[in-house]
């Protein structure tokens, strides 16, 4: 897009005329949309722009349900225009903000201080983030077109065996996330002066298991196994029991094939991911057999 019709755009919402926007530029190419900042009358301001194959992908009214529960909250970004029907959002830029750093133990432990505490409040929409629709959605996206991975349908299964094992589990579903990543928990300075934790792009958000937050954090990261624990233990600092790691373990799995198909989805758009999708195709092909294994060494018996 030029910087005119970003402008007309950012106009066409009502937020203002398009001549009083001054130094655009982009902010970040994402994976799902595109963003710009800009300044009007002295203040900064970012606007997000859906980006290809998006509209098949998000229910935009949904995502417009969540920041209706979480604005209020103030652990969001400040949000000053969002269409429900194109997904086109406005917000305050966030000065001086950085990224967790998924490298930094004292950054990534404070991040999950702070999405356990978002976990505690309990909040509730109408919808649910659905792993299994989900990835069953995805892969319809494709359109009967084979996945690149020639082992695909086994890993699949090996996946999809887990169900009955994650389905079975205790859960306390409350708002989650989901895109729970190190890039969407912002580092900055609160009214204050101290710093405080921002957690941005609700896109994916819905009722589910808190725990899957943590694989999500994990795959984006794309963390190895020790890295895994250490997270978990970052996010229970009192100890996390033999079943419920299991039970992220699992969701590490559901995970990386989920955003795999997502990728392979986008690449049909003609958007490539290179490591991240390779990535996210290994945790699906790795975790199945992790779990087990542990599964074993739980019950003292195999996985049936």
């Amino acid at each position: 897009m030029t910087k005119l019709s970003i402008a007309q755009t950012i106009e066409s919402c009502g937020f203002c005329r398009a001549e009083e926007v001054e130094k655009l530029q982009v902010m970040k190419a994402g994976m799902t949309n595109r963003s710009y900042s800009f300044w009007v009358r002295g203040k900064r301001y970012m606007i997000r722009i859906p980006g290809e194959g998006t509209e098949q992908l998000i229910s935009r009214a949904r995502e417009h349900e969540v920041y209706r529960v979480v604005s209020p909250l103030g652990i969001s970004e400040d949000i000053h225009y969002f269409d429900p029907v194109s997904g086109i959002k406005i917000a305050s830029y966030l000065e001086n903000a950085r990224p967790c750093d998924s490298g930094c133990r004292e950054s990534v432990g404070k991040c999950m201080a702070a999405l356990r505490n978002f976990h505690r409040r309990r909040l509730s929409v109408g919808h649910t983030f659905d792993l299994w629709e989900r990835l069953d959605f995805y892969e319809s996206l494709w359109d009967g077109a084979p996945s690149c991975h020639a082992d695909y349908p086994q890993v699949r299964q090996s996946v999809l065996a887990l169900r009955r094992y994650l389905d079975e589990q205790p859960k306390e579903c409350t708002l989650c996330h989901i895109d729970a990543v190190p890039d969407n928990f912002l580092f900055v300075a609160g009214q204050d002066g101290r710093e405080e934790i921002r957690l941005i792009d609700w896109e994916y958000a819905g009722m589910q298991d808190p725990h899957l937050d943590i694989a999500m954090f994990a795959v984006y990261a794309m963390y190895d196994r020790q890295q895994v624990d250490e997270l978990i233990g970052l996010y229970f600092p009192e100890g996390c029991d033999h079943p419920t790691r299991m039970k992220i373990y699992g969701y590490i799995a559901v995970s990386g094939l989920l955003w795999s198909n997502w990728c392979e989805f986008k690449r049909h758009c003609g958007v490539e991911f290179g490591v991240y999708a390779q990535r996210q195709y290994d945790y699906a092909r790795e975790y199945p057999a992790i779990f087990l294994e542990e599964y074993r060494k739980e019950f003292g018996r195999d996985y049936v």
